[in-house]
């Protein structure tokens, strides 16, 4: 019984740890791809040309309306980002003019110049990726401030500019009854809930890359989940082996000789044990890439194409069930795994 716990245990570690490993490879991928196109950045002054300037010229929304524009439109042909600026915010906000052109960014460009002291440049756009709603009402005030009539003087610019921001402004100004520290107040409660939900749009929207990058991970791996978990029980059936040819008789070493060489192969009993026990399922399952990795035991790593052998298994469909389980595994992501592999395996936070 307990050597069936054994078994079982064995295998769920094995099947964990091959998922938290691709969870985690899909995981920085997406983060990596996330931090070299500006994701984050773009996603945040999308979202504020829509709200501070409009739709474009083409009157499309900045923000992605469909998946396709989070793969290619967002990342590649359409950046709503300002133009980087070494110089520090002006002393006083500028009034904004009395009109502007189709699809401008006037106000986008006002907002920039009141927080761009804590930015750094980056391929010549603001690398500016959060905006704390504390900042953004101060830069409402000062913009307010740069008016006449103050609050009033903004919504009437905003209102001649026919700005979407208008109306969100002008809400929280009658709520205040026109009392300037409970309209910043207010002001920074609007843009936090605007926060909140421009967070949860952009997760929705990062859970198609995510399903995406998995995918691609789960193809170029061609990671056949069932057959790993097959492999892991064949090394523990192999190890249960070697333990008793060791206590064994000429019989098992025998059996084992037979186990572990192939018909009309001879080799040394010793070395085959090594080289069998040195690639261990999950070895075997990595090693299955497009471009596999090997370490031999006198020499450097050496890369190798893979490609016939891989394209075997991909279009084997008796694969297809074990690469649907591992994708779908992938998906649950690392936190999952992990969290999973912490209560079978018994480790414990620090603190």
């Amino acid at each position: 019984m307990i050597a069936l716990l054994s078994l079982y245990a064995d295998l769920a570690i094995g099947l964990i740890t091959l998922f938290l490993l691709m969870s985690l490879l899909v995981s920085g991928l997406n983060e990596g791809f996330v931090r070299l196109l500006s994701i984050r950045s773009k996603f945040l002054w999308a979202y504020l040309r829509d709200t501070l300037d409009g739709s474009d010229a083409q009157g499309r929304s900045w923000l992605p309306a469909k998946v396709r524009d989070v793969f290619a439109a967002l990342p590649f042909t359409r950046d709503p980002r300002p133009a980087f600026s070494d110089q520090p915010a002006p002393t006083q906000a500028r009034p904004m003019p009395a009109e502007q052109a189709p699809a401008d960014d006037t106000m986008t460009r006002h907002l920039y110049e009141r927080v761009r002291e804590i930015d750094h440049p980056k391929t010549g756009r603001t690398s500016i990726a959060n905006l704390p709603p504390e900042r953004f009402a101060v830069a409402v005030m000062e913009m307010a401030a740069a008016e006449p009539n103050g609050v009033e003087g903004l919504l009437d610019k905003l209102l001649e500019l026919k700005s979407p921001l208008h109306s969100h402004l002008k809400g929280v100004w009658e709520s205040a009854q026109r009392d300037m520290e409970r309209f910043r107040k207010g002001v920074e409660t609007w843009f936090d809930a605007e926060m909140q939900r421009l967070s949860m749009l952009y997760r929705r929207y990062v859970k198609w890359v995510v399903a995406a990058l998995g995918l691609v991970v789960t193809l170029l791996f061609s990671l056949d989940g069932v057959e790993f978990a097959k492999n892991v029980l064949r090394d523990n059936a192999y190890r249960a082996a070697v333990a008793a040819a060791a206590s064994g008789g000429p019989e098992a070493v025998e059996e084992l000789k037979n186990k572990c060489t192939r018909p009309g192969e001879s080799s040394e009993l010793a070395s085959c044990i090594t080289e069998t026990l040195s690639s261990p399922a999950l070895v075997q399952a990595l090693g299955n890439a497009i471009v596999s990795v090997s370490v031999p035991p006198d020499g450097e790593p050496a890369m190798a194409w893979n490609g016939a052998a891989w394209w075997d298994r991909v279009t084997t469909p008796s694969h297809w069930p074990g690469f649907l389980v591992t994708y779908v595994a992938i998906l649950f992501g690392a936190p999952f795994w992990w969290d999973l592999l912490r209560r079978v395996t018994g480790i414990r936070p620090r603190g």
